[in-house]
């Protein structure tokens, strides 16, 4: 009876797991796009993640050569993605955008990507 109780449990943990490990939203994609090589400035950035975010604990930074870039703030779109607006053109060199955000499962994931403006 007890190694029957303790395979059930085990089932029971092993069924739960795999669905807490995809409760996260990670980013999608992104224009520019992860690693990309533009010949010019983009007006703004889009953020898409795999599930809806909560926009109060959601954010993004952009840092260039010369530091961090001045941007707008983020706007919402559809309840999954995230737009700024670069407050002025970026000149050519290697970006990095770092991101945070929270899923409405209560979730907190970040991380970053470069993208290059070519000269």
């Amino acid at each position: 009876m007890q190694r029957t109780l303790l395979f059930i449990g085990a089932v029971c943990l092993a069924a739960i797991l795999p669905t807490a490990a995809f409760a996260h939203a990670f980013l999608d994609h992104a224009v520019p796009s992860v690693g990309t090589t533009m010949g010019s400035s983009p007006v703004e950035l889009e953020l898409t993640f795999t599930e809806d975010i909560v926009p109060a604990f959601s954010g993004v930074r952009v840092s260039g050569p010369s530091g961090a870039v001045a941007i707008g703030s983020p706007v919402f779109g559809p309840a999954n993605s995230l737009h700024v607006r670069l407050i002025h053109a970026l000149k050519p060199g290697t970006y990095s955008v770092s991101w945070h955000v929270v899923s409405v499962d209560t979730h907190r994931t970040q991380g970053t990507y470069k993208f290059t403006i070519s000269p």
